[in-house]
């Protein structure tokens, strides 16, 4: 036997008992079969399949440990709602939509949100931040670009845990990710979408039609992160598949147990953090009147919606402006 596929086996199996709270526990399990493990050990093939299932647990984790306690410094005058969006304590949730707290756009149709990235971060670290961004950049007119001496921006920095404003507050703004747990993909995305104006999915003011919120395993401490908000859903449908629902364990006090099920199928996935949905990227064309993507076909499913848009062409990433 290949000892790399003997080490990725052991190391599997380890993970396997220490999250059984996973969602992707009944998938891994189906995988780990004696007679299709032995199938695959010998075979560079399998050996990169096994690894690649050690991927997907690790990314797992990320996104159940993106859900803990998030904390400010003491004496704070702010605070957190739904578990990592800031709030001013003398302002309620509703601020942003009352208060038109979007960004604007500039002479060309844009959206521009000007931002800053503190020194502390890697290069790798920064290169995981502008393609989280290029998404954006690709399929809406949203363009954040480097700070030169813009007024409102967000400042990236290295803070404890993942979080950021709802939408723009006027002047700097800090949009949080820890080195150690948020430097990922979509869930950069997910804070960018905050500092747009998004909430969280499961908190639209229709969704006790979609999903059942288990209140005996939240936390009475986090109850507000699950209450239901006075939300803009722009004609649009629930969306199970956005980037900003939680997942089904957020917050629980009981593992294996779930805070969030979806209804009527409760098998429906939910809490994914790879990339946009089609209907991410579609809310935020419609709130900010991006007129130049032209959605040319709306396909709705049951679970699903496919959307086919003429894009704007690949922006070039000038250097980044760091604290």
């Amino acid at each position: 036997m290949d000892p790399r596929a003997s080490l990725s086996i052991l190391l599997l199996l380890a993970l396997l008992h220490s999250y059984p709270y996973l969602e992707m526990w009944t998938s891994l399990q189906s995988f780990w079969r004696p007679t299709k493990v032995r199938t695959l050990i010998d075979s560079s093939e399998g050996f990169h399949k096994i690894g690649q299932y050690i991927s997907n647990v690790l990314k797992c984790t990320h996104i159940e440990s993106f859900h803990k306690n998030i904390s400010l410094p003491s004496g704070s005058s702010e605070h957190l709602i739904e578990g990592d969006l800031v709030f001013p304590k003398t302002k309620n949730a509703l601020y942003c939509f009352n208060n038109n707290c979007f960004w604007k756009k500039n002479s060309n149709n844009l959206v521009e949100v000007p931002y800053i990235v503190s020194s502390e971060y890697s290069s790798t670290d920064i290169s995981v931040i502008k393609n989280a961004m290029s998404t954006f950049h690709n399929k809406t007119c949203i363009r954040f670009v480097p700070r030169l001496n813009q007024t409102d921006y967000i400042s990236i920095e290295n803070k404890d845990g993942c979080y950021s404003y709802l939408g723009r507050i006027g002047g700097k703004q800090v949009v949080s990710f820890n080195r150690q747990g948020c430097v990922y993909h979509g869930i950069i995305q997910h804070e960018l979408n905050h500092a747009l104006g998004f909430y969280h999915e499961h908190t639209r003011s229709d969704r006790d039609k979609y999903v059942k919120i288990n209140w005996e395993y939240v936390p009475t401490d986090k109850a507000s992160n699950f209450q239901i908000q006075n939300t803009n859903n722009q004609n649009t449908t629930y969306d199970y598949g956005s980037i900003m629902h939680y997942g089904k364990t957020a917050f629980t006090t009981q593992a294996g147990k779930n805070t969030i099920t979806p209804i009527p199928d409760a098998t429906v996935a939910i809490g994914q953090r790879q990339d946009m949905s089609n209907l991410d990227i579609l809310r935020i064309n419609k709130l900010y009147g991006c007129t130049n993507i032209i959605t040319s076909l709306l396909t709705r499913t049951k679970h699903k919606t496919t959307i086919t848009v003429i894009l704007f062409p690949t922006p070039v990433f000038p250097l980044l402006e760091v604290l």
